[in-house]
């Protein structure tokens, strides 16, 4: 019988990835635009042409190949399909040494 872990929330830092925190951002932004991208019935090529990257690379992006892409990038696509960023930068929490980062989508 195999022993069974419990995951983070973050399979990134689960498999011991040094950028963990990062690609976990990435991979919540990639759904994001994945989902509009869906919602508004948008083909790749006119989605491509919309945020202004190619066909192959939103494809890539699409299927979590998101390393040649920056998270200011991935941000502005989400403007470019109607979305407002905001972003909140606050204390932490006392029981935490360092910050981190999230996303929450409204």
């Amino acid at each position: 019988m195999s022993n069974i872990e419990r995951g983070s929330t973050n399979v990134y830092a689960d498999l011991g990835l040094p950028d963990a925190e990062e690609m976990q951002v990435k991979a919540q932004l990639a759904s994001k635009i994945g989902d509009i991208i869906k919602q508004r019935k948008l083909t790749q090529v006119q989605a491509a042409e919309l945020l202004g990257i190619t066909q192959p690379k939103l494809s890539g992006l699409l299927r979590g190949q998101f390393r040649g892409i920056s998270e200011s990038k991935m941000l502005e696509c989400l403007t470019r399909l109607g979305r407002d960023i905001e972003i909140v930068v606050k204390s932490t929490p006392r029981s935490r040494a360092e910050g981190h980062v999230s996303v929450v989508f409204a």
